[in-house]
């Protein structure tokens, strides 16, 4: 998808693109453009053919951004909105009704990212609170944009997304996704790699959550491959803990930035895909759900025009993922209800 992107950005290098009115076209929103995640996913979203109008969002450094980006020749205008300053009377935040007014899909990665030593409970304590005020915003000036949440711990910001909404009176569940797209990728990357073939020809249906033994990977479902028990266990264990690999390695300089920026840039290419009329977008997300007994789990869905069409089932699994669904239902409805509190308090 990305080198698609790619070609028909070195193919346009040289014309100008600057409309924003296509009729295909949309605009996005991304909210945390400035950090770690967020300048490498807005990079990927100007490049977009998707995308004809593209927002970034941000406490800091959003202007600087934008006017990077608006240098490359595509087809999108780039601004770059900050929190407006206090007035008197007192206003509500006119930066962020800019950056989401008309917006068709918000991406929000905003948030601090993982480091080594800190608990679940460091990350939602910090990030729970920035997910609720921009979720109250998306709420006020594009209720409704498709979100696509990135922010950590996902398992618990996107019921707080829900619930935030619901007391505005505009929650749609067909609108408020988890991105898990990083869990496919990696789990595709490593299959790939076990099997000698290019991950982008492997598709590993990944469900349940977002964080550690809530991610199963659901290799029994992968044609052709038949990895002995002990080759299993490590491969559902490194799917599961691939950000712990990623924090270790980078030694407290950060968490997985670029390819969680990848994964959504695909994530929203392919929202932005079904909302243009391509009627054959199935990926992973994670939603508002009845498959199982958690209120939200990550499985296959069929997106269309207006989001979620279809949340799918995930078929027959083996008794080996039986038994670590079993396991992660527990911890993931904690992690819901903890989102469910924290939003209602």
């Amino acid at each position: 998808m990305f080198s698609t992107a790619a070609r028909r950005f070195v193919n346009q290098t040289g014309s100008r693109f600057y409309s924003s009115s296509s009729a295909m076209g949309k605009k996005v929103a991304v909210l945390g453009a400035a950090g770690g995640i967020g300048q490498p996913l807005s990079l990927l979203l100007k490049l977009s053919p998707q995308v004809t109008e593209l927002s970034c969002y941000d406490i800091v450094g959003t202007p600087g951004v934008a006017a990077d980006l608006s240098h490359i020749p595509s087809n999108s205008n780039v601004t770059g909105h900050l929190p407006a300053a206090g007035t008197w009377p007192p206003s509500h935040d006119t930066g962020i009704e800019a950056a989401l007014k008309d917006a068709s899909v918000v991406v929000i990665p905003a948030g601090v990212p993982r480091k080594p030593g800190m608990t679940r409970d460091d990350l939602f304590n910090t990030n729970a609170g920035i997910v609720k005020k921009l979720i109250e915003a998306c709420a006020d000036h594009c209720p409704d944009a498709v979100l696509a949440i990135i922010s950590n711990p996902v398992n618990s910001t996107v019921p707080i997304a829900a619930e935030v909404l619901k007391k505005k009176g505009v929650y749609d569940p067909k609108k408020v996704c988890g991105v898990t797209t990083l869990d496919v990728c990696r789990a595709n990357t490593f299959v790939g790699n076990a099997m000698g073939k290019d991950p982008r020809e492997v598709d590993v249906t990944v469900v349940g959550g977002h964080a550690g033994i809530t991610i199963l990977p659901l290799f029994s479902q992968v044609p052709g491959f038949s990895p002995s028990d002990d080759e299993r266990e490590a491969l559902t264990v490194r799917t599961q803990f691939g950000g712990d690999e990623v924090v270790k390695a980078k030694a407290g300089a950060g968490s997985a930035t670029l390819s969680m920026a990848y994964a959504g840039y695909l994530f929203t290419e392919n929202v932005l895909k079904a909302m243009n009329g391509d009627e054959n977008v199935v990926q992973c997300a994670f939603v508002e759900s009845t498959l199982t007994d958690a209120p939200y789990f990550a499985s296959p869905c069929k997106f269309g025009k207006n989001g979620v069409e279809e949340v799918m089932g995930f078929g027959e699994i083996s008794s080996y993922e039986q038994g670590w669904l079993d396991k992660m239902l527990p911890d993931l409805k904690k992690q819901i209800q903890k989102g469910v509190e924290f939003a209602n308090n």
